[in-house]
């Protein structure tokens, strides 16, 4: 993916790239470095399609950005999709709330950190309760974890 845009902030390229694209060029730009940069990516070819991440029959697919308990496909927001996909990647270890907030949020967010507390009950609300489950596990005094086994 080849992003062509008019925001050349360094916000908006890292947003681009976390989003999945694979170049990004600013306007005004060379109609000669396009398609260089075009030959460059046909050659990488097309990657690899993500595997899917998992707990339990909660299911986190990266490319798709979807996220399903068994056969239930869950909506989240973009933050509380990321915020899940950061504790599936670490399941069955504990992240602390200024490990979520630098990796979910932003190194500089400077923001109270009750936020991590509230998005962790919007997940729990809806990939836990509505499937009688406990994915999320309060860890007191340190963090949460999500459960390996998907609760």
């Amino acid at each position: 993916v080849l992003m062509l845009t008019a925001k050349d902030g360094e916000y908006d390229q890292a947003d681009a790239f976390d989003l999945g694209a694979d170049d990004y060029l600013t306007k005004p730009f060379s109609f000669v470095v396009l398609v260089a940069r075009l030959r460059a990516l046909v050659r990488r070819g097309a990657p690899e399609r993500p595997v899917l991440l998992t707990a339990g029959d909660l299911t986190l697919d990266p490319a798709q950005r979807r996220v399903a308990r068994g056969e239930v496909q869950i909506k989240l927001t973009p933050r509380e999709y990321g915020l899940l996909e950061y504790l599936i990647r670490r399941a069955g270890d504990v992240a602390t709330k200024t490990e979520i907030l630098r990796a979910v949020w932003d190194t500089n967010y400077d923001g109270d950190d009750n936020v991590v507390e509230v998005y962790i009950g919007y997940l729990r609300r809806k990939i836990d309760q509505p499937f009688h489950r406990q994915a999320i596990e309060t860890v007191r005094g340190v963090g949460y974890r999500l459960a390996a086994d998907g609760g």
